[in-house]
């Protein structure tokens, strides 16, 4: 083992001791949780970059921030707690401390969360993310603010960035929340141990190289709420949003028009199942052909297509001779359409998958049909899927999910 790999091993087993570690106790925080138990308001900003912010990763709706206000909710289920998202895309420590008076100071949070150094390792000298840190602590205590430094999560080695250099800003962290008796989230070591221990759970955990999906982000807010109170939650049982169409159902109950990309057959069937409910629906669907086409040949249309177009609802409807050259091909091909199907930030339309085996129940791939289920809920999207024992026509099962939405509204 040459001496990098040597440091990058010692730094990494550092890193999985220090799991759960805090730099210091809140310095309220016997009162915090107290205020959590008894009810009394409390004000959580998450500051950070887009890992925090709300963007496509995640499904757009929702992010770590509003699953951290679910973890709390469900440790003490009287919290009435307030959490606000200030993460923005590419932003460093300093371009945070830029806007820290409006995005954060400006919400009188009890708790500032802090989430920076994806973007610092390419931008920020070591030392400057060491004197940026100290000073955003300033920044927060001067308000009385108590703040709670996390680290980044774990990622996959890129061309510009990688977990040898990450690791060394992971490391001045720690040590700033050491030297600052400040407490401290480890959630590296949290996502670099569950990749040691189970690589293809920690891979479902990831939209790309850099950002966790949802199922990440739900493992970010539990480690955070473990830090906060002192005892775990689970998220796992937590589904997506609901309803699935919100802005589908708005522009049809206003008799709007609504522009739909689908792949087949639900390029026709969305016309029938739709025209069963609003008979003056105006419907304008375009067909996304998938015969004969791999997986990676429909990220790249996704990419090219769906963004550009800006429709009102997506339906992905991948079929199982889709062919991927391998496993995490198939991961990344999957995960990536869904990605490209969605708006970069707030989700500005609709965007549902359906199950292989809604159309065709008679054939099956165990593996790819588990995959599609997993990667779907990790994206925070709805899934229309066949349930086992379940019969009936493709036709019908997609009408009742559709039924099954409107009544929701």
């Amino acid at each position: 083992m040459n001496g990098s790999g040597l440091w990058r091993l010692k730094t990494f087993l550092f890193s999985f001791l220090m799991v759960g570690f805090t730099g210091g106790a809140l310095n309220g925080q016997d009162s915090f949780k107290l205020k959590l138990e008894s009810g009394q308001p409390v004000t959580i900003v998450c500051f950070g970059d887009s890992v925090t912010g709300l963007y496509y990763h995640t499904g757009g709706r929702r992010t770590y921030t509003d699953m951290l206000g679910m973890a709390l909710r469900q440790a003490f289920p009287d919290a009435k707690v307030t959490l606000v998202n200030a993460g923005v895309s590419g932003n460093t420590v300093q371009e945070g401390l830029t806007r820290i008076d409006r995005d954060v100071l400006a919400h009188n949070p009890d708790l500032v969360t802090v989430m920076f150094g994806l973007n610092d390792m390419l931008k920020t000298p070591l030392e400057d993310y060491r004197k940026d840190l100290v000073a955003l602590l300033e920044r927060c205590r001067s308000v009385d603010a108590e703040v709670l430094l996390c680290t980044p999560n774990a990622i996959t080695d890129t061309s510009n960035r990688s977990t040898e250099e990450l690791l060394k800003y992971c490391q001045a962290m720690r040590e700033v929340a050491r030297e600052h008796q400040t407490p401290l989230c480890d959630t590296f070591a949290a996502f670099e141990a569950l990749r040691k221990k189970n690589h293809l759970k920690w891979r479902l955990m990831m939209s790309d190289a850099l950002h966790p999906n949802m199922a990440g982000h739900k493992y970010i807010a539990e480690q955070i709420s473990s830090s906060l109170v002192g005892r775990s939650v689970s998220l796992s049982d937590i589904g997506p949003p609901t309803p699935s169409i919100p802005k589908t159902i708005a522009l049809l109950n206003n008799n709007q028009p609504v522009r739909v990309l689908a792949m087949p057959p639900y390029d026709q069937l969305i016309k029938t199942s739709i025209a069963k409910h609003f008979a003056t629906a105006k419907l304008e669907v375009s067909s996304w052909d998938t015969e004969a086409k791999s997986l990676h040949q429909l990220e790249q249309e996704a990419h090219q297509r769906v963004r550009e177009m800006k429709p009102d609802l997506v339906i992905l409807a991948m079929t199982r001779s889709a062919a991927a050259d391998s496993q995490e091909a198939f991961i990344n091909s999957t995960t990536w359409i869904m990605n490209w199907s969605l708006s970069f930030g707030r989700q500005e339309w609709d965007c549902l998958v359906v199950h292989p085996s809604v159309a065709n129940p008679d054939s099956s791939d165990v593996d790819k049909d588990d995959l599609i289920r997993k990667l779907t809920a990790a994206q925070d999207l709805s899934l229309i899927d066949r349930q086992a024992g379940n019969h009936q026509a493709t036709a019908e099962i997609f009408a009742d999910w559709l039924l099954s939405e409107l009544e929701q509204n």
